[in-house]
């Protein structure tokens, strides 16, 4: 009783050095407990296994178990799961099927997180059908599938563009008498709001507290977002009053969510309130709060504050991110301080950011709002990387400056280069040339783009 009690302690204290990532230590406790005459067991080896697996790889949790093997203990189910699972960390599924092959091999019957595992690296690799058949495999061999199993399929599914087939998983369980979970509820509210299905979400929403759940901070801030990216503020502000008002508590990261849309629509004294209430609530600003702020005090054209947080973020601990600045370059830009923008942008760089496209995007529509649309283009020509909106800014303010023959040569490249246009960048080209005058370009211009996308197909 006294060994297996000392045994029970020493996978204790491996467990507590694994979690907080200090595997030396926990191998020294493993060397220590020998001496003291301490013997580990499998469930010592499970916990490396696993440790290693997450923090190094497959191949380091390997090595683990060959030492495992020498200790003359036989690994089971758990360490085979452990390995499966620091594979599935990697989504390195080849891996991951030839330990689950090994493991038949060697005579050890999979459970079910096993065949959980496989399923959600299946999705993770874009292979719903197999991931499908691992479920049908459960049933067939009369396994339990449990809570998470159901979780990652409808997860999978969402993710992988099913979102009908994972509603009708969701309302044939619940036939079947299987109580969801909340975070159930919240896979599929995730899954809607990205396919922008509102009315789904809300029905969603309103089963989700009728079944005695009180929606959490997360399942809020994602439904919020979807309503506001939908342009539908109000309803989402609603929702944030609400819930506010059933009790419920936020995090900094939804009140942030609801300034940003506030700032959105140029009600910035209730912005203002809202980073208020982070304070008010004794939250400590994280950087995501503070970039929320810079962009207000930028909206309202006040600089100086801007800046200053810059220098009370360092001091707080926190280090500005890549937004912060792009952010600051937006702000000086909309304001016309082109000069300025192009000072903190050239900053950016020493600052060593390689990844400046949002910054350079804004300070080209700058450019062109402030009629430097010549300089725009150069600069624009000097780019390594462009995406769909670098393209629409540049041929918006063209069509603006009447300049529809340089447009229609941007729209067209872009079309070339697989991007997506957008139709009111297309629009204003076509429209722009055959009020001019152009009927013919534009007829070119519009059978080019037919065939270009023809080509892609």
């Amino acid at each position: 009783m006294g060994s297996r009690l000392s045994t029970r302690l020493l996978n204790i204290c491996i467990s507590c050095f694994c979690k907080v990532q200090k595997l030396e230590k926990a191998e020294q406790i493993i060397v220590d407990g020998i001496r003291l005459g301490v013997v580990p067991d499998a469930v010592t080896y499970n916990i490396l296994v696993d440790a290693y697996g997450r923090l190094h790889g497959i191949d380091a949790a390997y090595t683990v178990l060959y030492r495992m093997q020498e200790a003359g203990i036989r690994p089971d189910v758990f360490t085979y799961n452990s390995l499966m699972a620091g594979a599935a960390r990697y989504c390195q599924l080849t891996y991951i099927i030839g330990v689950y092959e090994e493991m038949l091999q060697v005579g050890i019957s999979p459970n079910v997180w096993s065949f959980n595992i496989l399923m959600d690296c299946f999705f993770k690799s874009g292979r719903p059908e197999e991931a499908y058949r691992v479920l049908q495999y459960i049933y067939d061999n009369d396994l339990s599938p449990c809570p998470v199993t159901f979780n990652i399929m409808m997860d999978g599914l969402c993710k992988n563009g099913f979102i009908d087939n994972a509603l009708m998983l969701f309302r044939n369980l619940e036939r079947r008498g299987w109580k969801p979970q909340l975070t159930t509820y919240n896979i599929l509210i995730d899954g809607l709001c990205k396919a922008g299905r509102l009315g789904a979400v809300r029905k969603i929403l309103e089963r989700l507290v009728e079944s005695g759940f009180v929606p959490n901070s997360l399942t809020c801030t994602t439904v919020m977002k979807c309503f506001f990216k939908s342009k539908k503020f109000e309803e989402g502000l609603d929702i944030f009053s609400e819930m506010k008002n059933k009790g419920l508590s936020f995090d900094a990261f939804a009140y942030c969510t609801v300034a940003g849309a506030l700032i959105k629509v140029d009600r910035l004294e209730e912005a203002h309130e809202c980073i208020k209430q982070v304070v008010t609530n004794g939250i400590d600003l994280d950087i995501v709060c503070y970039n929320t702020l810079i962009n207000l005090y930028c909206r309202e054209g006040k600089f100086e504050a801007a800046y200053k947080l810059l220098d009370e973020i360092e001091r707080g601990g926190l280090e500005c991110d890549k937004y912060t600045h792009t952010i600051l370059v937006d702000g000086l830009c909309k304001a016309g301080n082109i000069s300025g923008a192009m000072w903190h942008l050239q900053y950016m760089h020493e600052l060593g950011y390689s990844s400046t496209l949002v910054a350079y995007n804004s300070l080209l529509d700058g450019l062109c709002k402030s009629g430097y649309i010549d300089r725009a283009l150069s600069i624009f020509e000097s780019m390594e990387f462009k995406d769909s909106f670098t393209y629409a800014s540049l041929v918006h303010n063209l069509c603006k400056a009447r300049r529809f023959n340089c447009a229609s040569k941007l729209l067209l490249s872009c079309t070339n280069k697989g991007m997506k246009v957008l139709k009111s960048a297309k629009r204003a080209v076509l429209e722009g040339l055959q009020n001019s005058g152009f009927i013919l370009e534009a007829r070119k211009l519009r059978n080019d783009i037919r065939t270009a996308r023809l080509l892609q197909r």
